[in-house]
């Protein structure tokens, strides 16, 4: 890796978004401190810089786009969604993760792996001005929010990529390689700062878009569910939730409203803005906007969409509203003519011919390749085009991005308690107890947005036979919820859920290569039946983690290797 990249004089913009005019993140340094002049306003400053790294927008556009801290690109090598866009020579490079054909010189590689180093830079340049400042009157948080944020982008890299370099404030980037520490010691350092953190964060927000110490505990539960620490994932989600800070939204849209940015549901967020020329907006899904028949979004470029799979696995039982965990669930498609019971989320989550999207009839006309992927222009991204969206690009507005929301801590932890559950019967296992009541309060959320006045309109409960039920017990006189068939629900219940959040890839990976290996394969050889560029397509285990990009080993005299 080129050493310019650690050696940035981190004085770029800052997160305006944050908090209000009088907040720290208001502070804009204007050049490299002396030690003398390093005082609360100019650290501050930096530390603002290292959060400006979430948006990933460095020196351009696309490097925001192709390497996105929103890690749509990964749901896209998911079963979750196709590329999206013109056609699969548009961006060919995502389209290329899609089918896994993977390749070092893929600039999507190189951007995400940039991406994250250039915000680590800014974390440790921010670190070295703290250390070396006197008399900050809050030094002991502003290294707490830095802790957390370097432990995020490590956390984003090791589980993109196989082998990477680490390095902290006080090491020498030219004298680092990609071998020093093994994945065990990378995901210990990346817990240990965030340790750290906990101990000196504040438990509540100080601003909006403020690191807390809940949020360090939710990155944690994301760590730990990634490692199968089951028992790290019980501590802390828990904390989360002891917390008393969060709650689910009343209403499944309420996720797509800018009225409810850093709501109850928002642990951690990306801080959007169109004020100050658009500076702060969406950078990574810029180009995601579905094309909008009728300008309201302006002519969008319409990547990223849901898959037939994805909408398929929304269909419920009609005797009872629950998922078909059998896996017959992808026996049905999901069409315009489809008149069995779904799950009101499907609507929330991707546009459906002849449905409503935010109040607007979706018609074919908002499907820039209808030919090529289909219907389901994806959802959760945009509010209402009556929102005030950025002039340019179309359809950006100041929703924020929620890297974690309070479903998936409530999810991990159902999760964590049913791996630690030592029986098989739910009648008599608290854990399995305790899971199926945390499983249900994310369905009754579900259930309770089957509301076809809510505003906007995204339901039409007229064509629709929405049906959400929950996961009872038993079955007449059987047992149903086993630690097997739990499993089942809350690892689908995560899918229906977090559906086009950059979770879907992620929770494939950690449930292990066979798993992803058959669940990837069994999709592309059914989905090429309606995009036959999955034709002869399959993933293998070797494929998962990204290779380290061409580019960085080119310019790293000899000290990185491919893995």
């Amino acid at each position: 890796m080129k050493t310019t990249i650690y050696r940035l004089i981190c004085v770029v913009c800052i997160l305006g978004a944050f908090a209000s005019c009088d907040d720290m993140l208001d502070t804009v340094p204007q050049g490299q401190f002396t030690a003398e002049q390093l005082d609360d306003s100019s650290v501050e400053g930096l530390v603002a810089s290292a959060y400006a790294g979430l948006e990933a927008h460095f020196y351009g556009n696309n490097e925001a786009f192709a390497g996105p801290s929103t890690n749509w690109i990964f749901d896209v090598r998911s079963d979750d969604a196709y590329k999206g866009g013109g056609g699969t020579g548009m961006e060919e490079n995502i389209h290329l993760l899609e089918v896994s054909e993977i390749n070092s010189d893929n600039v999507s590689c190189l951007n995400k792996w940039q991406n994250n180093y250039y915000a680590i830079s800014r974390v440790h340049n921010a670190m070295n001005a703290l250390n070396a400042a006197s008399g900050v009157s809050n030094a002991d948080q502003l290294m707490g929010e830095l802790k957390t944020l370097r432990a995020w982008y490590y956390f984003d890299l090791i589980r993109i990529f196989n082998r990477i370099p680490y390095f902290t404030e006080e090491d020498d980037v030219n004298t680092k390689t990609n071998d020093e520490f093994t994945r065990d010691e990378i995901f210990s350092f990346i817990k240990s700062d965030l340790l750290e953190a906990i101990e000196v964060l504040p438990a509540a927000k100080s601003a909006s878009g403020r690191i807390t110490r809940t949020t360090a505990q939710a990155i944690m539960a994301k760590v730990c569910a990634f490692i199968s620490d089951w028992e790290g994932v019980r501590t802390y989600a828990d904390a989360v939730i002891s917390s008393g800070q969060y709650s689910l939204y009343n209403n499944f849209g309420d996720l797509s409203k800018i009225a409810f940015n850093n709501g109850s549901e928002s642990v951690f967020a990306l801080q959007c803005s169109t004020a100050s020329d658009n500076a702060h907006i969406n950078w990574s899904n810029l180009l995601n906007c579905t094309y909008s028949d009728g300008n309201l979004y302006g002519t969008g470029d319409d990547f990223f969409y849901g898959s037939q799979n994805l909408v398929n696995a929304y269909r419920t039982d009609p005797n009872n509203g629950l998922p078909l965990l059998d896996g017959s669930f992808n026996d049905v498609n999901v069409t315009e003519n489809y008149d069995g019971c779904l799950d009101p989320r499907v609507d929330f989550t991707v546009g459906r011919i002849g449905y409503p999207w935010r109040g607007h009839l979706y018609t074919a006309g908002w499907c820039r390749a209808y030919d090529v992927y289909g219907e389901f222009s994806n959802k959760k991204g945009w509010p209402a085009p009556e929102e005030p969206l950025a002039s340019w690009p179309w359809g950006c507005s100041s929703l924020n991005f929620m890297f974690i929301r309070y479903a998936d801590i409530l999810l991990l932890k159902a999760e964590a308690l049913i791996e630690l559950a030592s029986g098989t019967n739910a009648a008599t296992d608290e854990s399995l107890v305790e899971a199926r009541a945390l499983v249900n309060q994310v369905r009754q959320r579900a259930a309770n947005s089957i509301d076809g006045s809510y505003s906007p309109q995204d339901l039409d409960p007229s064509k629709a036979d929405y049906y959400v039920g929950l996961y009872p017990t038993d079955w007449d006189g059987n047992l149903y919820w086993t630690k097997e068939r739990a499993r089942l629900a809350v690892r689908f219940e995560r899918r229906l859920e977090l559906a086009l959040e950059g979770n879907r890839w992620f929770d494939l990976v950690r449930w292990g290569n066979d798993y992803l290996v058959n669940t990837m394969n069994n999709y592309m050889t059914k989905e090429s039946t309606l995009r036959p560029y999955y034709s002869g397509r399959s993933v293998s285990a070797n494929e998962i983690f990204l290779p380290v990009p061409l580019a960085e080993i080119d310019n790293s005299n000899g000290l990185y290797k491919q893995y």
